[in-house]
């Protein structure tokens, strides 16, 4: 094997083998704040330490981590945290606190052309 495929498959293998987590905190005013990182406990004191004044986590502090999920490929991670950034505080929280039910009720689309609330389509 060449040197740079060698150099190619070792790069493969250190980042195959990359955590990455998406996770979610609970600031102090109730609000929450979903991110990524391939380091939590780092990225947790950052964020409780204050580092970015320009931060939203910055004026809420202590944060509380509520809620974690490990990914070995990035890209997956990035894909979820995108999802869930989109979620209300609700759904959130419902996700942390392990409530599929409620989770699923509030996934629910609730307008009036859904079909479980059209006559027509129910």
């Amino acid at each position: 094997m060449s040197l740079r495929a060698q150099s190619r498959s070792s790069d493969y293998q250190y980042y195959k083998m990359k955590s990455y987590y998406v996770y979610i905190v609970l600031c102090s005013d109730g609000r929450t704040y979903t991110g990524i990182t391939d380091n939590i406990s780092r990225r947790l004191h950052e964020h409780n330490e204050g580092l970015n004044k320009e931060a939203f986590t910055y004026k809420r502090r202590p944060v509380q981590l509520v809620f974690q999920q490990e990914f070995t490929e990035v890209l997956q991670a990035i894909y979820f945290e995108k999802k869930i950034k989109k979620w209300s505080a609700k759904k959130k929280l419902a996700l942390a606190g392990g409530d599929f039910d409620l989770l699923q009720i509030l996934a629910e689309c609730r307008n009036a052309t859904h079909y479980k609330y059209d006559p027509e389509k129910g």
